[in-house]
């Protein structure tokens, strides 16, 4: 039993030591700044006016936010699982960045065998990732943190592949990324849960209730989403109107949807009281849905 008990424990350490030591090692051969970046370009041959960086920097910091405490407080509504939601996601967002950033750079084309990382770069790596969150939340509870960097391996790589194969090949326009990340990574989520279902799962439906301080987490993770939502949507979009629009069109339809929210809650609930758990997922769900009218 000791030493069943000393491998369960080095596990993960292991594992993580060596996912890292490998990204280190393939991030020192392949990936290089890009050319608003390098050091390697004389000022002059740049104009710094026109950096990426100073348009793409404030939306990456709005998705960073999403990423790491919108997820990781939106999953915490089950009672059981509020240190699994914000610590694993923690984790697995880490790892996912980096590994989707070599992932979506060897798809999308090397220049001089190099994957050439920017500000853009950053915010597409965090995008894959939070198509890893998505599906991480139907499996929260029943997986551990090793299975769930696993699951990242594989779905990171599919959903760069899948990415590539929509908006490469066959040119899709998919605004806040509607199937590449949304429908992308609930799909996968459902999968996952498909491949590690167990009959006597549902004895345990009782750790899947909410109470009263998880409901309060989950609409701190909700209301982060929301605030940051129109800066999800139009992050990468072409400068100049087409952004406007986008992240204009977002904050109005993320009021309607809120509005809509609250009224069909307590129009559903027998007492007429509002349910958060409720809230939380129908203002999310309808969040991602209005990207489809973007």
């Amino acid at each position: 039993m000791k030493d069943t008990s000393t491998n369960m424990r080095l596990k993960l350490p292991v594992a993580c030591f060596i996912l890292e030591i490998i990204l280190i090692i393939l991030f020192g051969v392949f990936v290089e700044y890009d050319r608003d970046t390098s050091a390697k370009l004389h000022k002059s041959d740049r104009n710094d006016y026109d950096n990426d960086f100073y348009y793409r920097y404030p939306s990456f910091q709005d998705v960073h936010v999403m990423i790491f405490i919108g997820f990781g407080f939106l999953m915490t509504f089950l009672q059981r699982y509020g240190f699994s939601s914000v610590g694993f996601n923690f984790l697995v967002a880490a790892f996912s960045l980096q590994w989707a950033t070599l992932m979506q750079g060897f798809l999308h084309g090397l220049h001089d065998g190099k994957i050439a990382i920017g500000v853009e770069s950053m915010i597409n790596a965090d995008f894959c990732t939070g198509s890893v969150l998505i599906s991480f939340g139907a499996v929260l509870g029943k997986t551990s943190p090793l299975q769930l960097l696993i699951m990242a391996i594989f779905e990171v790589t599919l959903f760069s592949v899948n990415e590539y194969i929509l908006l490469g090949l066959l040119g899709t326009r998919d605004a806040g990324g509607s199937m590449t990340i949304h429908t992308f990574g609930a799909y996968f989520g459902l999968m996952v849960t498909r491949i590690l279902y167990r009959p006597n799962l549902n004895k345990s439906k009782h750790k899947n209730s909410s109470v009263y301080h998880s409901d309060m987490f989950a609409m701190i993770g909700t209301i982060y989403l929301w605030m940051f939502w129109p800066s999800f949507n139009s992050a990468i979009t072409e400068h100049g109107d087409p952004q406007h629009r986008t992240a204009m069109n977002t904050y109005y339809s993320l009021a309607a949807c809120t509005m809509s929210t609250y009224a069909m809650s307590a129009l559903v609930a027998h007492d007429g009281k509002l349910d958060m758990v409720r809230i939380t997922m129908m203002v999310v769900i309808g969040n991602v849905n209005l990207k489809f009218l973007l």
